[in-house]
């Protein structure tokens, strides 16, 4: 069944109302006092749209590069636990066993720290990772791997690390907050200020035509930044194009 109409539905909020309102009620002044303005519309694209889009597109590359470590950081996993079940010449399943369990605490500590960045957390993650790195040692001891293959494994490691630096970056740091302020307060003066370019366009047919203008504006330009809004954080579960970390 064609999610459309639903994943459209999505983009409707509070604000969009709210914006939508300032939009009729400006208009109505501007037909009411017959204040009829032809104004430039490029104004509209350099101060909100283009802005918008731009956001829309880092977004989006941020979301891709969050999917592209979290495919390095679940590969790594499945890696050294292969490891620890296939490669030590003795007692292999106590150390699958022990490998098991950390491997299992990193995956949900990093999941939970992804949606709920904490210096906690991540210390907790930390300690998880040290836990991993004696474990691969008791290998060398214990296991009997040899040197070659442990230094392998401690490249798993470092590489499973650094997505999870790389993952945890991008859930703390968004796209230019100041950028965000400057369109989302363009995107409230908006329609008051554009309500005689409205009112204008429908000043030779019918007043209707100016108030669906002005819905459709409103309708068009928070849909964008609620779209932006949505592939801010790629981890928060609420956008339709977000991460599913399960």
């Amino acid at each position: 069944m064609d999610d459309t109409p639903r994943q459209f539905l999505q983009l409707f909020d509070a604000r969009m109302g709210v914006v939508g309102i300032l939009a009729i009620a400006s208009t109505h002044a501007c037909l009411h006092f017959h204040i009829l303005v032809d104004m430039p519309m490029d104004l509209a694209g350099i101060a909100i749209v283009f802005p918008i889009v731009f956001s829309i597109g880092q977004a989006f590359q941020r979301r891709e590069r969050a999917l592209s470590e979290l495919a390095v950081f679940s590969a790594n996993l499945e890696a050294l636990a292969f490891a620890h079940r296939d490669w030590p010449t003795s007692d292999s399943v106590r150390h699958e066993a022990r490998a098991k369990k950390i491997l299992e605490s990193i995956g949900q500590k990093v999941r939970t720290l992804l949606k709920t960045p904490t210096p906690t957390l991540e210390m907790e993650v930390d300690e998880l990772f040290s836990e991993l790195s004696v474990s691969i040692e008791r290998l060398r001891e214990e296991g009997k791997v040899a040197a070659t293959e442990i230094s392998r494994l401690n490249q798993y490691l470092k590489q499973t690390l650094v997505s999870t630096k790389q993952m945890h970056n991008i859930s703390v740091y968004r796209t230019p907050r100041a950028l965000r302020s400057f369109t989302r307060i363009f995107l409230t003066v908006f329609p008051v200020v554009f309500g005689p370019y409205f009112a204008f366009l429908a000043s030779d047919s019918y007043s209707a035509i100016a108030y669906g203008i002005a819905v459709l504006y409103t309708i068009v330009l928070v849909g964008l930044d609620n779209i932006q809004e949505g592939l801010e954080n790629p981890y928060d579960g609420i956008g339709v194009d977000d991460i599913h970390l399960g």
